[in-house]
């Protein structure tokens, strides 16, 4: 018997339909599972359990689908934007399918930012930075869902403006969006149930409907998939490496023109024409930064490439898309960081303007910002 789309049940974690004809297609169960409540397909069961790795991702074309029906509800849309990769995971041309639905925009991952941090700055900055994409937000919350830090100012956001409606949940991949609204389940539902968290990309495979107390819905949509992103280009065996779990160390280089910086060997940097002056580098602990001379700097890559300068390894390091140059020039009495997206972001600390080139897998986004910190 063939079920009805509206009966065909669904996985509790992810929200894909669930079939157990095919093991190797999404949505998988054993039929002796599937009667459970809450069933969860086995990919999800595998990721939660065992932190298994899972391949299966979105079809973009299916998430611009889902993405473009918001304009068509009253609903308060919630874009969760990861701090560590702002630009990068910041959904470029939201504005045009929300419609006209309020965005509270929220800022994940504050926990990485060292605890200095002037947040009243940091809140301007990205209000700023979402003016200059063209987002329209009625309100801009910094929180780690990871770390529940700010997460009451969520839940009075999210309950300040929706009023009687739902909320559709919007956001790149891994940017924290199932982690924060396992925290929403858990004041708005009585629901016996979790979304599949993991750091890899790609956990949501469908829109995940989640029924509120006052008959409304919370709407998990999938995140969508940036390549411009290092982190969606990278063998996933180094994504515990690249994304970091804890506060950020910063590591200031004082450089001298005509001096390189390789971050493993996933982006080399060259301080090309400059004064003597010093750039922090913000990334993860698990990417270790080698100096070297700039007339050294194709051998020593060459020599040691995927062991010493690693991640990725050798055969890692195949897979990626060559290196692309970027030019950059930081004008005089700037106060701009190098974004790197996926990898984090150099702060230029001197205002002498300099000349850089940056070399980082071809597509991966490296732009010039006004300083974050």
């Amino acid at each position: 018997m063939t079920l009805s789309p509206s009966a065909v049940p669904r996985c509790a974690g992810c929200g894909i339909s669930l079939q157990h004809d095919n093991r190797e297609a999404p949505g998988y169960v054993p039929a002796s599972a599937l009667e459970r409540d809450p069933a969860t397909c086995q990919r999800c069961f595998r990721i939660k359990h065992y932190n298994e790795v899972s391949s299966v991702t979105i079809n973009q074309d299916e998430f611009l689908r889902l993405l473009g029906g918001i304009a068509s509800t009253d609903s308060l849309v919630v874009h969760i934007v990861d701090l560590f990769d702002f630009q990068g995971s910041l959904i470029s041309g939201l504005q045009r399918f929300v419609g006209q639905n309020p965005v509270l925009l929220v800022v994940n991952k504050i926990d990485l930012l060292p605890k200095v941090t002037n947040w009243n700055r940091l809140r301007n900055w990205v209000q700023q930075q979402a003016r200059e994409n063209g987002l329209k937000v009625v309100d801009v919350v910094l929180c780690s869902a990871r770390r529940g830090i700010g997460f009451d100012r969520v839940v009075e956001a999210v309950g300040r403006l929706r009023g009687d409606r739902d909320v559709y949940v919007v956001g790149a991949t891994n940017v924290g969006k199932s982690t924060l609204i396992n925290r929403l389940i858990k004041d708005y539902s009585d629901l016996n149930r979790e979304l599949t968290v993991s750091r890899y990309p790609g956990t949501t495979l469908d829109a995940v409907r989640i029924p509120l107390e006052d008959g409304n819905h919370i709407v998990d949509t999938p995140g969508i998939v940036y390549e411009s992103r290092l982190t969606e280009l990278i063998p996933r065996r180094d994504l515990a490496a690249v994304l970091p779990d804890k506060p950020l160390k910063p590591l200031t280089f004082q450089l001298n023109e005509k001096q390189t910086l390789f971050f493993g060997a996933l982006v080399r940097f060259d301080f090309l024409e400059g004064q003597k002056q010093s750039f922090t580098a913000y990334l993860s602990s698990g990417v270790p930064v080698h100096r070297t001379k700039l007339e050294r700097a194709d051998e020593l890559y060459a020599e040691h490439k995927g062991t010493m300068l690693a991640p990725p390894d050798v055969e890692g390091l195949a897979d990626l898309p060559p290196w692309t140059r970027h030019r950059l020039r930081i004008p005089k009495g700037a106060q701009q960081d190098i974004f790197i997206s996926g990898l984090g972001w150099l702060k230029v600390n001197s205002d002498a303007g300099a000349s850089v080139d940056v070399f980082a897998p071809k597509g991966v986004k490296v732009l010039l910002r006004d300083s974050l910190i």
